[in-house]
């Protein structure tokens, strides 16, 4: 069994850290609230940076490098992170229907929550990404995620996705 993903390192917010405003390069920042749709940041760097209940939906984040972030109850659906670098990730509880991952790279990463519905991992490269009670309906490049780990029920509930990922032809069991 592989080992499950390890957990972001947290960001050392001093007694005068200024919250992030807006999506640019930061260290050891936070973020609360902020509404940053549609908001173009490709090669963006954030290290060690918490992000909580912000709409960041639409925003382009292609090519940018995400180490020791938390996302948590964010809205990040039709997000733009193709050939990024995540690593030591976590999005808990997020909307992220249409996210595309394409070509990205994802280290240990967690996803516990998500929506996922028809997010993009096509030419995704996965190393240590857990899924837990994530809604993975019409996932695109499903065998991206071969090596993830997952509750055994959750890999129930997506076996027709999984399935559909092998070319496998579900036979009427009604003969």
């Amino acid at each position: 069994m592989s080992k499950p993903p390890a957990s972001p390192y947290p960001p050392d917010l001093g007694g005068d850290a200024e919250p992030l405003a807006d999506l640019v390069d930061a260290a050891d920042a936070a973020a609360s609230g902020l509404d940053l749709a549609n908001r173009s940041a490709r090669g963006l760097s954030l290290l060690r940076v918490d992000v909580g209940r912000c709409r960041l939906t639409g925003s382009e984040l292609a090519e940018s490098t995400l180490t020791d972030v938390t996302f948590d109850d964010c809205r990040l659906d039709l997000v733009g992170l193709r050939l990024a670098r995540l690593e030591r990730v976590v999005f808990r509880n997020c909307r992220m229907a249409e996210c595309d991952f394409y070509g990205a790279t994802l280290v240990d990463v967690l996803f516990d929550r998500c929506e996922l519905r028809e997010a993009e991992l096509t030419e995704a490269r996965l190393t240590r990404v857990e899924l837990s009670g994530c809604d993975l309906r019409g996932l695109r490049g499903a065998e991206a995620l071969r090596g993830a780990r997952m509750p055994w029920n959750d890999v129930l509930e997506n076996a027709p996705l999984f399935a559909a990922a092998l070319g496998i032809e579900l036979a009427d069991d009604a003969g």
